[in-house]
């Protein structure tokens, strides 16, 4: 089967609510990944200060690992 066969029709009357859909969903998925990324680098920001003394070590560095997987996620 193609893509063809499978895409759905927009009816005429209901594209300005689809289009509207999309351009309402689109901005909440970048605006979601830019909150992503930006909390992933604070978080690891968070983590080597708090890592700079021994016993911070032991919260800082999940928090730089969280941090880093957060950003990454984000971004891809």
């Amino acid at each position: 089967m193609t893509n063809e066969h499978n895409k759905k029709s927009i009816p005429w009357y209901a594209w300005p609510f689809w289009a509207l859909w999309k351009l309402v969903s689109g901005i909440v998925e970048f605006t979601g990944r830019i909150v992503a990324v930006i909390l992933g680098l604070v978080l690891m920001i968070a983590g080597v200060v708090i890592s700079l003394t021994i016993i911070g070590a032991i919260i800082g560095i999940p928090l730089v690992i969280v941090g880093f997987l957060l950003a990454i996620r984000g971004l891809f």
